[in-house]
């Protein structure tokens, strides 16, 4: 198990100075699924939900460069996401449980655009954000669904794996 992602954020308004914590990036990555679970529901624009989170949470402890970053591009590019997920899944798209979803797909870009965390810390994240908000079984299907595609994505960072 990877516990940490000293890697610098590139993300918009990241400061090249300082490299995020591990926790501070977690974090985001949490408000993120979250965000992105809000929005299936809600339909709302990912801009209010965007400044939601930003009003109604202590942001002080997070990488909020990073949480715009994945919020908005995972949003952004939902339709390719769920086409690049989809030969991976064990049922359809529409059966898949929002929370395991959103963390699928919060993996997935991270494993397509944010090849400065190590894919190892991608699955890891994505695991423990499925045993903390999803089903019981969740973690697996996370795990099963983000290993198979950094095999894809991230072909010659696994290869030695």
């Amino acid at each position: 198990m990877v516990e940490s992602d000293d890697t610098e954020s590139m993300a918009e308004g990241a400061s090249p100075a300082r490299k995020p914590k591990a926790g501070e990036r977690r974090r985001a990555r949490i408000f993120a699924m979250q965000g992105l679970y809000q929005r299936h529901f809600s339909k709302s624009p990912i801009a209010d939900i965007e400044a939601e989170f930003m009003v109604d949470n202590d942001m002080g402890n997070v990488d909020t460069a990073y949480f715009r970053d994945l919020l908005r591009g995972v949003h952004r590019e939902q339709a390719d996401l769920d086409r690049t997920i989809e030969p991976f899944l064990d049922r359809p798209l529409g059966e898949v449980d929002a929370v395991e979803l959103a963390i699928v797909r919060l993996g997935a870009y991270e494993l397509k655009h944010r090849i400065d965390v190590p894919y190892k810390v991608v699955i890891n994240e994505g695991i423990e954000m499925a045993k903390r908000f999803g089903g019981t079984e969740g973690h697996k299907f996370v795990n099963s669904v983000l290993d198979k595609l950094s095999r894809r994505l991230r072909l010659a960072e696994t290869r030695h794996w």
